[in-house]
């Protein structure tokens, strides 16, 4: 069995972070490992309080992992600060990761800041170069990049200058649309876009961690990059299509949309 690595925060409403990862990459047949970056306080309302886990349980951690049961991808999202932005780059060098998917997680849906304003600079020189793929919505290309993106030529222009910058294949989610749902896929030779109908939903805590494990359980299983991402998308369509609503705000997908209902 194919094995993918999680290093994420932990959501106590089991919508988002780890408790999402855990669920994708078990839905598609996986076996799901987790390194927590943080324990966080929130629900389907927003975050209410975050406590970042020390370096040192972060180093520990990801070292029991990569000397026993090593992944065969790595998911990397919610990290809080240079301190442990700092961990995770010697371990991902040392243990020489691969097929790694970074999910750019700045912000909260509900508009929490998630990493420290003074990480972001570290984070664009140290952890995004040694991504596979990154997976940034519309905003946060914008605050990677320095610019604002709006039309459609904007976002090509975007991703090209973000594969050249980071020298890794870009994943721009285009679901901050009201009207599509359009994706765009570059991997330095090739654009393509990945259309899509807008669904008629605020039930999407999670969609950033739902696509971003999938597309490392893609990986993991030897597909490439382009077909990794175009099933996550299919995948995450659909549990959002399955129309679960838990929760008085932004409601999670249903993970386990696939699995035989009793």
């Amino acid at each position: 069995m194919k094995a993918v690595l999680t290093i994420a925060g932990s959501d106590c409403s089991g919508g988002a972070g780890i408790q999402a990862d855990l669920k994708t990459i078990t839905s598609l047949g996986l076996y799901g490992e987790t390194v927590i970056t943080a324990l966080t306080a929130q629900n389907t309302m927003g975050v209410a309080d975050i406590c970042p886990v020390s370096p040192d349980l972060l180093r520990k951690q990801l070292e029991c992992v990569f000397t026993d049961i090593v992944p065969d991808a790595v998911k990397v999202g919610m990290v809080t600060g240079v301190a442990q932005m700092q961990v995770i780059r010697d371990c991902l060098v040392k243990y020489r990761a691969s097929q790694v998917v970074m999910d750019t997680v700045m912000v909260s849906t509900s508009g929490r800041y998630l990493m420290e304003p003074k990480a972001v600079g570290y984070y664009r020189e140290n952890l995004l170069p040694l991504a596979t793929i990154c997976t940034p919505n519309l905003p946060e290309a914008e605050l990677l990049l320095k610019t604002t993106i709006k039309t459609k030529e904007e976002r090509v222009a975007a991703a090209s200058e973000f594969a050249l910058q980071y020298r890794s294949i870009i994943y721009l989610k285009g679901g901050h649309d009201d009207c599509r749902a359009d994706d765009l896929f570059y991997d330095g030779q090739e654009f393509v876009w990945f259309e899509a109908p807008h669904i008629d939903s605020s039930n999407t805590h999670g969609t950033g961690c739902t696509l971003s494990s999938a597309i490392a359980c893609g990986l993991a299983m030897g597909l490439s990059a382009k077909d990794s991402a175009w099933k996550a998308k299919e995948y995450v369509m659909g549990a959002i299509a399955d129309g679960m609503n838990l929760g008085k705000g932004n409601g999670p997908l249903n993970h386990m949309y696939r699995m035989k209902k009793p």
